[in-house]
């Protein structure tokens, strides 16, 4: 769905059934989950609460819904059949919006919500409530007296946070609009008890790239406050190589267990990198870089590039690799980088265009190595290759950065106008 895509009410999703890739069925829509903003904005939807044979109630991101048309829900990989908890920023759409009295704000009259209208968003994963469907006079669904209409969120009041006000949910809703970094710069001079607060009630996507952002004790005390399975989710939502640095930093004991109540997949992942040594290119490097196959044009290749969860680093280059295209790969033949894809026609296939000449680093080479390479080079990544050709992944500068600076380089005020002017 991209733009233009079909508004659907809520009331036409209840009950629906779910379906794996495969297309076995993994259960029915039960509710579905909303953020509430400040700022009169419509609410971010976050995903289903599905559930499942066993009767219980899971949570499907919509970051995993790939289709929702003719009465089902079509989902992407594994589901993950953790146990439903709500957060305190989250509505359930049935279950708490609709039959609620709220007022129009041009007329000031009362009104019934019977139904509401969600969207996806043009050229983005996300959702968001789109419409409200709404009866005039008193009373409730079951009332067929007064006029009935669609009107826009912000025209109506009774919804928001600024009217409901709790704990940590005001501050979260406010952070929706800061990059990540800035959130763990805010997160970062809160107590421990707020800053717990306020972790409970970020989504595990966010959470996760503000924990990258944050000290490692920080990281190490966030994360402990959380459920175990709950901590679990948000290390998958990590990039590999930041969870295997905050799962280092924990007793084995603790480790190990997290380890295992991860998909065995991501686990995998991280505990490849926790192989390596840690200032190495072994241990610097993300698993999940772009890979493509010799036979995929520049068109796929920028299709990848375009996707709106990738660092800028890791967007900058593409790796071209013989199958399998998950690292470790088949064998490495080169890389393409993000330019050369601009100036080449989208039929072009990437193998005629790769660039063979820069020799790829091999997972043993040290912290000043990596940082040479990439000054030499002039890359904002690297490819990291084994000894039988395989690539392991990529090293990206952040990365190096993050293992360059000194510890408390996130108590420099680097936001200011003179640290940046250099005043």
């Amino acid at each position: 769905m991209g733009a233009g895509a079909p508004r659907i009410f809520v009331s036409h999703l209840s009950g629906v059934p779910v379906f794996d890739p495969n297309g076995d069925q993994v259960g029915r829509v039960r509710d579905l989950v909303a953020m509430l903003r400040v700022g009169g904005r419509p609410p971010r939807l976050l995903g289903l609460v599905v559930e499942v044979v066993s009767r219980r109630r899971i949570f499907l991101p919509m970051t995993r819904v790939t289709g929702v048309e003719s009465g089902q829900v079509i989902t992407t990989g594994v589901v993950n059949m953790r146990r439903f908890e709500q957060r305190p920023t989250e509505r359930l759409i049935i279950g708490e919006l609709l039959d609620r009295r709220v007022t129009l704000v041009a007329s000031g009259e009362e009104v019934t919500v019977l139904d509401v209208a969600i969207q996806q968003l043009p050229a983005r994963r996300d959702w968001e409530i789109d419409r409200i469907f709404v009866r005039k006079g008193k009373g409730g669904a079951l009332r067929r007296r007064g006029e009935t209409l669609t009107v826009e969120w912000s025209a109506v009041t009774g919804f928001s946070l600024e009217e409901e006000g709790q704990g940590a949910e005001n501050l979260v809703a406010t952070f929706e609009q800061m990059r990540p970094a800035d959130v763990a710069n805010v997160l970062h001079h809160l107590t421990p008890k707020r800053r717990a607060e306020v972790a409970n009630a970020l989504d595990d996507d966010r959470l996760a790239d503000v924990l990258e952002e944050l000290p490692e004790d920080e990281q190490v005390e966030i994360l402990g406050k959380l459920k175990e399975e709950r901590a679990a989710d948000v290390l998958e939502a990590m990039d590999p190589d930041d969870a295997a640095d905050l799962l280092s930093e924990l007793p084995e004991d603790d480790k190990e267990r997290l380890l295992t109540l991860m998909q065995p997949d991501d686990a995998a992942d991280v505990r490849r990198l926790l192989s390596y040594e840690e200032n190495t290119a072994g241990g610097l490097m993300t698993t999940e870089p772009i890979v493509l196959r010799p036979d995929a044009t520049v068109a796929d290749a920028l299709a990848r590039v375009r996707q709106s969860d990738l660092s800028p680093a890791l967007a900058a280059q593409v790796y071209v690799c013989r199958p399998p295209d998950e690292t470790p790969t088949g064998k490495y033949l080169g890389t393409v980088h993000f330019q050369r894809l601009l100036r080449d026609p989208p039929f072009t296939l990437v193998s005629s265009i790769v660039d063979t000449d820069l020799p790829p680093l091999p997972p043993d080479a040290s912290l000043p190595v990596v940082t040479s390479y990439l000054a030499a080079y002039n890359m904002v990544a690297a490819p990291v290759v084994d000894e039988s050709g395989s690539l392991l992944g990529a090293v990206t500068v952040d990365d190096v950065l993050d293992h360059l600076l000194p510890d408390d380089w996130r108590e420099t005020d680097f936001h200011s106008e003179e640290a940046v002017h250099g005043h």
